[in-house]
C-alpha cells in the first residue's frame, strides 16, 4: 500500500501536535502535508512543505492559515491522483479561516466533493461516521434543524440508502443492514406527532425495491441503542446532531468521519481545531491515532 496522505489542517489548531504524536506511536507509512515553518515537523517525518513563514500563532483566525490549510489539501489530492499516496487523513480546518482565504464551501466534506466533481449531497457523496460501537450516515449536515426537516424527501432518503449500501459494502465487505431514524418522537406515533415519517417510509420502500437491506423509520430515541447492540450495521440519521450525539457519546476517541462517494478514502477525526488548547501540549492524540490506523486498515479495500 502507498503511504497515507495526512494534512495538518489549520496551523493555529492542534493538528500538527496530534498528527506528529500519533505518527510517533505508529508504524504506518505516511506523507504529511503542511507548512514546515508553522508546523515544525520532527525528524523522521516525510513532509511536503506548502510554504508559509513565521511562528504559529495558536488560536488565531488568519486568512494565511486558511490558505495553508487549503493548499495542503490540494497538494495531498495531487499526490493521491498521481498514485504516490493512498488514503487521505485530514486534521481539522477552521471554517472562518478558509472562508477568509477564499473558500466558498463550509468545510472539508463539501470541499473534497467539489474537487472530485460531486455535486449533490446524499446522491453523490455523504458524511458517514464509523466506530467500533456505532455507525451513522447523515441525511443532512450543516443546515438549521428547521431546514433539515424541510429537506426530508422520499427520493433523497432512497438515494442516500443506495450510496450508503454501495460504499459500505466496500468498507465492510458485506451488504450493510441500514436502519432509518424518524424525525419526530416515537417516529411520529402514526402521524400524531408529525407526518415526516410517511415521507421517510416511501423512501425506505423505494430503496428496498432496489434490493437494499433497509428498514424504518424507527423511533430515533431507541434505534441507536439497537444498532450499538448489533441489530443494524448503520443508522441513517435525519439531521446532524441526531447522528453525532450518539457517536460522540459512545465513541468519541474511536470514531472517524468518512466522506462517502469520493474516488479515494478520506478519513478525519471527529473533533475540531480546539483553539482553546492549541499550543499547550495537552491535546489528546488518541482520536488522530485511531483515524490513521483506521485509514491504513481500510485504504486498500476502498481503492477504486
Amino acid at each position: 500500500m502507498q503511504p497515507l496522505a495526512i494534512t495538518l489542517g489549520d496551523p493555529a489548531g492542534i493538528g500538527a501536535e496530534v498528527v506528529f504524536r500519533a505518527l510517533k506511536e505508529l508504524d504506518i507509512p505516511a506523507v504529511v502535508f503542511g507548512s514546515r515553518a508553522l508546523a515544525q515537523p520532527p525528524d523522521g517525518i516525510s513532509f511536503f512543505d506548502v510554504g508559509g513563514s513565521g511562528s504559529p500563532r495558536y488560536g488565531v483566525i488568519d486568512a494565511e492559515y486558511g490558505r495553508v490549510a487549503l493548499t495542503s489539501i490540494d497538494a495531498a489530492l495531487d499526490a493521491i491522483a498521481h498514485g504516490d499516496c493512498s488514503a487521505l487523513v485530514t486534521a481539522p480546518i477552521h471554517k472562518q479561516a478558509i472562508a477568509l482565504a477564499g473558500a466558498t464551501v463550509p468545510g472539508h466534506t463539501e470541499l473534497l466533493a467539489a474537487r472530485a466533481g460531486l455535486a449533490r449531497y446524499g446522491y453523490d457523496y455523504a458524511m458517514y461516521f464509523d466506530s467500533p460501537t456505532i455507525r451513522t450516515v447523515l441525511h443532512s449536515v450543516h443546515v438549521s434543524l428547521r431546514e433539515a426537516i424541510e429537506l426530508v424527501d422520499a427520493s433523497s432518503v432512497a438515494a442516500l440508502a443506495r450510496l450508503t449500501s454501495r460504499e459500505l459494502e466496500r468498507l465492510l465487505g458485506k451488504r450493510p443492514r441500514i436502519a432509518v431514524a424518524g424525525v419526530n418522537p416515537h417516529a411520529g406515533e402514526g402521524g400524531r406527532f408529525g407526518d415526516e415519517e410517511l415521507t421517510i417510509a416511501r423512501g425506505v420502500e423505494e430503496a428496498r425495491a432496489d434490493g437494499i437491506e433497509i428498514s424504518g423509520p424507527h423511533p430515533p430515541d431507541t434505534i441507536f441503542l439497537a444498532a450499538s447492540r448489533g441489530q443494524y450495521d448503520v443508522v441513517m440519521a435525519m439531521y446532524h446532531d441526531q447522528g453525532l450525539i450518539p457517536v460522540k457519546t459512545l465513541a468519541f476517541e474511536q470514531s472517524v468521519n468518512v466522506t462517502l462517494g469520493l474516488p479515494y478514502l478520506r478519513v478525519s477525526v471527529d473533533h475540531g481545531t480546539a483553539f482553546d488548547i492549541a499550543g499547550k501540549g495537552v491535546a489528546d492524540a488518541a482520536p488522530m491515532r485511531y483515524a490513521i490506523e483506521w485509514a491504513a486498515q481500510h485504504a486498500e479495500r476502498y481503492t477504486k
